[in-house]
């Protein structure tokens, strides 16, 4: 916060043109705009000069650049890392004011063993005894399902689980891609069940009506075709949502990871399985292997549950000095909208060109 302010009271940094491409050679004034902005935050050494030549040293300042605000650090200037760099200064120190409060809230004691789900970084990390052991990229909910901040317990992993579809799911997805596509259900693995139980044909529903939400819709088990994939991690708490692997495993190549329904979509989710399960009595690495390649359903509870915190960090400092930043993806800050620094969602929260299962949490 200091640093920024002295940044601030100097006049912040000059804004680079929205449309600006440069790349490794890349020669001219406009390098030289980029290396002063670059070296403001202290992306670039001052000891690298203001040179026309878009060098190797821009290109390692870039990807710190990039990586500090959460981009695929490529190394080269594109219109979402321009995006980043044009965010006022004086907003940038008010992200840090706002965001040391919140970082206060969680000062005290976490717990010996802990998970952390920062919503806008779209990223869990489980600690232990202070020291981070895992990190993973996840999928977070979508602007128009947001996935809420709580303090809960990781309780039980289900292997191999069915999908039960959310009520609201039903009534928002499920019955719009019914009346698009009537094949839907069968394509995606999902039988329908009346009240009793039985089992019932999905050409015998009205989908012009509201009939489904009368009917319960669960999607087979099988890491190809269940939206969960082969593990769910289930948490306590109001909201109905939970953390699962998923059979999309795109997604965590992609800079906007704000896809679901509310839930957490986590990568690697074998190694965070076998962190939560490392104190419960039989289930050894090779255990939950069996477990994962039998393709049965098997539940298991955690022998120590585990406190899950689900945060709205946007901004704070690493060892070192390094500051990161993320965008207000959820509108939370209260200090205005910016320009977005990934692609601009679609309406129904994904970005264009991606391929996607509405239906999914």
């Amino acid at each position: 916060i200091d640093d920024y302010q002295r940044i601030v009271s100097a006049g912040g940094w000059a804004m680079l043109p929205p449309g600006l491409a440069l790349k490794l050679g890349a020669r001219g004034q406009s390098v030289v705009a980029l290396r002063r902005r670059l070296m403001v935050t202290h992306d670039l050494d001052p000891s690298a000069g203001l040179g026309t030549i878009y060098d190797s040293l821009v290109v390692d300042a870039v990807k710190r650049f990039q990586a500090r605000h959460g981009l695929d650090a490529t190394g080269e200037l594109d219109r979402y890392t321009v995006a980043q760099m044009n965010v006022p200064a004086a907003r940038r120190l008010a992200q840090l004011q706002l965001n040391l409060v919140r970082l206060k809230t969680y000062s005290g004691d976490l717990g010996t063993r802990f998970v952390m789900v920062d919503i806008p970084a779209a990223t869990v990390e489980t600690v232990e005894n202070g020291v981070v052991f895992s990190h993973h990229k996840a999928g977070v909910g979508r602007i128009t399902r947001q996935s809420p901040v709580m303090k809960t317990r990781a309780l039980s992993v289900n292997f191999n689980p069915y999908w039960t579809v959310p009520a609201s799911i039903i009534k928002k997805d499920l019955i719009p891609l019914m009346r698009k596509n009537p094949n839907y259900l069968a394509d995606e693995k999902i039988r329908v069940f009346d009240a009793k139980g039985q089992e019932v044909p999905a050409n015998s529903i009205d989908w012009n009506s509201e009939q489904a939400t009368h009917y319960r819709f669960r999607q087979d088990f099988g890491a190809d075709i269940n939206a969960l994939g082969m593990v769910r991690i289930n948490i306590a708490n109001p909201y109905g949502v939970y953390m699962h692997d998923t059979p999309e495993k795109g997604i965590f190549g992609d800079d906007y990871r704000f896809v679901s329904s509310g839930c957490v979509r986590v990568q690697n989710v074998r190694t965070y399985v076998d962190w939560l399960l490392k104190n419960t009595p039989g289930m050894t690495p090779q255990a939950i292997d069996d477990a994962l390649r039998s393709g049965q359903r098997l539940d298991v509870n955690i022998a120590d549950p585990v406190n899950v915190y689900w945060v709205y960090i946007t901004a704070w400092a690493q060892p070192g000095g390094i500051v990161q930043f993320r965008d207000d993806i959820y509108q939370r800050d209260g200090l205005g909208p910016v320009p977005m620094a990934r692609p601009t969602p679609n309406q129904d929260g994904t970005t264009p060109g991606q391929d996607q299962q509405q239906a999914q949490n």
